[in-house]
């Protein structure tokens, strides 16, 4: 095992809006399924920002609630769920420094992009996740467990990396493939086999059209009915007359149907419905009348989609599922917070992604991110030869009808504009992680009317971070040209602030090696290291300047 420091610098969260940094915070000896690695280079992103500000509410910073033995979590010093202190950071590359003597698959001196989400360590509301309530990449050395790295099919989530990669360039493959997975993700379109549903019915439900309905997409596990007009079927399956919904359990169905168009019903039926589980709204001819209020939070974290139709069919909404959530050719969409950090992935992810007809607005509030932003897609437009435009959204918005909408800031009011925007059969795409107690109030009329779907991903999955990985390899994907500023952990805090505060329009990636190193914007650096900023590629981050740069550290 590698001789490691017996102290490092850390930023450590240790409550609501209380970054620090800690200059003596322990490093761990590997315990025996333990590896303690080096970081080499982490991105600040804004989830960050709402893990601090949400700390023990975040979703994925709660207990974990299944997938293993509660011993094993008590022998790993770095688990740090609710309350506890933990370090955030969860766009990394690490080197492995020292291994336990159980330790299997690893050695020292592999180099590895961190995977964050462990998927199969279910949290109350999401799943456990690296940066979270494991301690993440803001730090010099940073400790995993084979045991909670290794999904249960022997998956590693820690991706092997060529050396001949930047630092930089792999730690960003992590936010490129959350953004991947928001394109990528399956939709489920039936009703979920064993699943619970929950059927409520405040008209009379035709008995051929609900069986052709069970026909089509099968029976689930089991069936609560709430209503006067109950089915036959189900006359002893649930509460009798117009039963109280407030009896029944909350995120409880995985599939709720709804027949009637009762606006404060509708509202009550959310709190029903189980993460990943399916709302299916029938109108039967009816209109709420007004806006409803929605669990817009739930669609991101929840994993919670909603569906419906005006007439009394419900196998009719299934059809507006779409099979993934991937843009499609000839779509006019619209990035909204495109000159931001993410927003900038999602405007060139899509403009590069070869679909024929496609038409990219990319707005924003702005200008000089918007300036930025323009510097860098406007030639990749023209090179794939798709129409692109830059808009300042407090001077006026381009009069169309989109097709797909991309939300890049967490403000439920922009979900009530995508609908109002949105031409038929959209989807909006609520990629920002508005929290999930977080609801808006949405015109479900019109979303129904015009057979509109939202959607939201959290996160990535291996599959995806392999996929944007072997684009970076073969050249065919830059990660770099996100980066706006560097920093030591010195500078994290300042860092996190910028982040908050939008003060940059793109990424801030942090190394670690590099102590003493302040917040400082590319369009800077010549002020302070002229031998690194001529490294740089019209303005551009580039391998030759991260070396620079570690070289000055590493020699002052």
């Amino acid at each position: 095992m590698s001789e490691l420091p017996e102290t490092q610098y850390a930023v450590q969260l240790v409550g609501p809006d209380k970054p620090v940094l800690n200059k003596n915070k322990e490093v761990h000896n590997p315990g025996p399924h333990q590896i303690t690695c080096r970081v080499e280079a982490v991105g600040l992103c804004f989830s960050d920002l709402k893990l601090l500000k949400q700390f023990s509410k975040h979703p994925r910073k709660t207990d974990i609630t299944a997938g293993i033995e509660p011993a094993i979590l008590k022998e790993i010093p770095c688990y740090m769920p609710a309350d506890k202190p933990t370090v955030p950071g969860h766009e990394a590359v690490v080197r492995v420094a020292a291994v336990g003597e159980d330790v299997e698959n690893f050695k020292v001196g592999d180099r590895y992009l961190v995977q964050t989400d462990y998927r199969w360590l279910p949290t109350g509301e999401s799943n456990a996740s690296f940066g979270y309530n494991f301690e993440g990449a803001l730090q010099e050395y940073v400790l995993m467990d084979e045991r909670i790295i290794t999904s249960p099919h022997g998956d590693s989530m820690l991706i092997p990396v060529p050396e001949e990669l930047s630092a930089s360039a792999i730690a960003l493959i992590e936010p490129w493939a959350c953004v991947e997975d928001a394109y990528a993700s399956s939709e489920r379109r039936t009703i979920k086999t064993n699943g619970k549903m929950l059927i409520v019915a405040d008209v009379e439900v035709n008995e051929k059209v609900l069986d052709a309905f069970f026909s089509q997409h099968a029976k689930p596990g089991s069936i609560m009915w709430v209503g006067a007009a109950c089915h036959p079927e189900f006359a002893d399956a649930g509460l009798n007359g117009s039963g109280d919904l407030s009896q029944l359990p909350d995120a409880a169905y995985d599939d709720v149907i709804y027949f009637g168009s009762d606006a404060a019903k509708v509202e009550i039926l959310f709190s029903k419905v189980a993460a990943k589980g399916l709302f299916n709204i029938v109108q039967c001819g009816g209109e709420f009348g007004r806006d409803v209020v929605t669990q817009v939070g739930r669609v991101h974290y929840g994993g919670i989609r909603i569906v419906g139709t005006a007439g009394n069919n419900p196998a009719k909404s299934m059809k507006y599922i779409p099979h993934t959530g991937e843009i499609r050719t000839g779509d006019k969409i619209n990035v909204v917070g495109a000159a931001g950090p993410m927003g900038l992935m999602h405007v060139i992810r899509n403009i590069c992604q070869g679909l024929e007809g496609v038409t990219v607005f990319a707005g924003d509030v702005d200008d000089s991110r918007l300036a930025v932003l323009s510097k860098i897609v406007l030639p990749l437009a023209k090179k794939n030869g798709v129409q692109c435009g830059v808009y300042n959204a407090t001077k006026g918005k381009p009069a169309e009808q989109f097709d797909y909408v991309v939300l890049m800031a967490p403000v439920p009011q922009l979900v009530a504009a995508a609908v109002h925007s949105a031409a038929e059969r959209a989807v909006i795409n609520i990629f920002a992680g508005i929290p999930a107690s977080v609801t808006g109030e949405i015109d479900l009329d019109q979303y129904i009317e015009k057979q509109l779907y939202f959607i939201g991903t959290s996160g990535s999955v291996l599959e995806d971070m392999k996929t944007v990985l072997a684009k970076v390899v073969s050249g065919r994907l830059d990660t770099n040209v996100s980066v706006a500023a560097v920093s030591g952990l010195d500078g994290a805090c300042d860092g996190i602030r910028a982040v908050e505060n939008r003060l940059l329009p793109g990424k801030i990636v942090v190394y670690p090696a590099c102590k003493g190193l302040p917040l400082t914007p590319l369009d800077k650096l010549a002020e302070t290291m002229p031998e690194v900023a001529a490294c740089l590629a019209d303005g551009l981050w580039t391998k030759q300047a991260e070396h620079k740069l570690l070289d000055k550290y590493r020699n002052p």
